[in-house]
């Protein structure tokens, strides 16, 4: 109330015993019970031409309506047909977004800079003169990529068309070269990181510059947080919120700094008492004994997900192994391809990410080979089993069905090949189900894969 809120309903979420035969008849029922609703907004269309008018005319008046909109949704009205079409993980069948043209306006860019993210990607952004595009005052935009830049031949000083993708995201939509003096300059992506210094790599087949450094300022509260994750070295209790005051106030500057925190440096942390530091201690301490695969997964190396760290682990060992891997012999290693060789090369050749493994290793954290007592179980039932997925998956997630499959012993494969075992089709396939297809791979749908997985204890 002190907000103060207000609710507008746009549709049912699950309801019960109420027996609407269609999506109109339930919005006009809730606005006669007086609750706020999209009803007078609605209509009822008859053929895909009735949709297209019905377009237009709500894109006419956009600007009348009391709340921003960024298109319309056309929905199957009869509540049968909607239960017949069902839905997928994140969304319904049978409804669709119709989006609105974004709004445009011109402006000048007055400097590129770059931003290192989180997992050290290098992101040019536009410092532009402010402009008002859509009622919000626009002064940033971002450019993604060196590639980009130039496939748009934007250039320093350049007058420029701003739209805001979605009514939400500022971008550049293309230069006005008809207005260009001369005194524009291409812009060209700096050699070292301006957070560390550090050499920026560009991996293979790839656009996006990265710093590779995990010591970056700008990347450790990323690589801290993933370093912290439950199916990573399952740090309890240490979130986000608490990563950020830590790094902010310098008591944490890469992983390894979190085996020499004490109590009292914890406690006195915003909503932390020493009953809770204490309990993130341990949490701390009992990560210090973990498998191998876990470790390597905890790094963040791009590129390296679970199914992958397991190989490595598999393969190499130990750690000190792994950091003095040539590219060849990773290389050798199955589902390692040229550009992860590299991207593990160029996580070992940076010298702060061998001083912080090094560290860790001195802090008493002893990764456990594969096979040490206590670390890993007998194969699954899977074993032996490689899977594909390719489309949308209703019951669960792509990640909660690789999960599924890994606790049971099986491998995830990234593309069609001869290895492959089963191959899991949901909803809209990519060009995988082809490869599958030409390569004669076993396919099932989602309705035997659970039954298969659920099956086998």
């Amino acid at each position: 109330a002190s907000r103060p809120l207000t609710l507008m309903i746009h549709s049912l979420g699950a309801p019960q015993g109420l027996g609407f035969d269609t999506h109109t008849a339930a919005m006009e029922q809730l606005k006669e019970w007086g609750l706020r609703t999209t009803a007078p907004l609605l209509h009822a269309c008859s053929g895909i031409e009735a949709v297209q008018a019905r377009y237009e005319q709500v894109l006419s008046k956009r600007d009348d309506f009391p709340f921003e909109i960024d298109g319309i949704v056309v929905k199957a009205n009869r509540i049968s047909v909607q239960n017949e079409a069902g839905s997928r993980a994140r969304s319904p069948r049978w409804a669709v977004a119709y989006k609105f043209p974004p709004r445009e306006e011109t402006t000048q860019l007055e400097d590129i800079v770059v931003q290192v993210g989180r997992t050290g990607a290098i992101t040019p952004v536009a410092v532009l003169k402010p402009v008002n595009v859509g009622g919000v005052t626009v002064s940033r935009a971002t450019l993604h990529n060196q590639a980009e830049i130039e496939r748009k031949d934007i250039r320093l000083g350049d007058w420029v068309v701003v739209s805001r993708a979605g009514d939400v995201i500022p971008e550049i939509v293309k230069p006005i070269t008809a207005r260009r003096s001369g005194k524009e300059r291409r812009f060209r992506m700096p050699a070292q990181c301006p957070e560390c210094g550090a050499e920026l790599v560009l991996p293979a087949e790839e656009v996006i510059y990265r710093c590779p450094d995990i010591g970056c300022p700008a990347q450790v509260k990323g690589t801290i947080v993933h370093f912290a994750r439950r199916d990573a070295m399952n740090i309890d209790g240490l979130g986000e919120k608490l990563v950020d005051q830590l790094v902010d106030k310098s008591v944490v500057r890469d992983p390894s700094d979190l085996y020499f925190l004490k109590p009292d440096e914890l406690a006195a942390q915003e909503r932390m008492g020493m009953k809770s530091a204490e309990n993130l201690i341990k949490a701390i301490e009992n990560s210090k004994k973990t498998p191998l695969a876990r470790f390597i997964f905890a790094l963040g190396i791009r590129h390296v997900g679970e199914t992958l760290a397991r190989g490595l682990a598999d393969h190499f060992g130990d750690v000190a192994r792994l950091a003095s891997a040539s590219l060849e012999e990773l290389q050798n290693i199955e589902d390692v391809g040229p550009r992860v060789a590299q991207s593990v090369r160029d996580f070992f050749s940076s010298p702060n990410n061998n001083r912080v493994v090094k560290r860790l290793i001195e802090a008493g954290v002893r990764p456990e080979p594969p096979g040490a007592t206590g670390v890993q179980d007998e194969p699954g039932p899977l074993a032996g089993e490689v899977f594909l997925f390719t489309g949308e998956l209703e019951s669960m997630s792509r990640d909660e069905a690789k999960r599924l499959v890994e606790s049971k012993g099986g491998k995830i494969a990234s593309s069609a090949g001869r290895k492959v075992t089963r191959v899991v089709v949901g909803a809209e396939p990519g060009s995988k189900l082809q490869k599958a297809r030409e390569l004669g791979l076993r396919i099932m749908d989602e309705r035997e894969f659970l039954g298969l997985v659920r099956g086998k204890k």
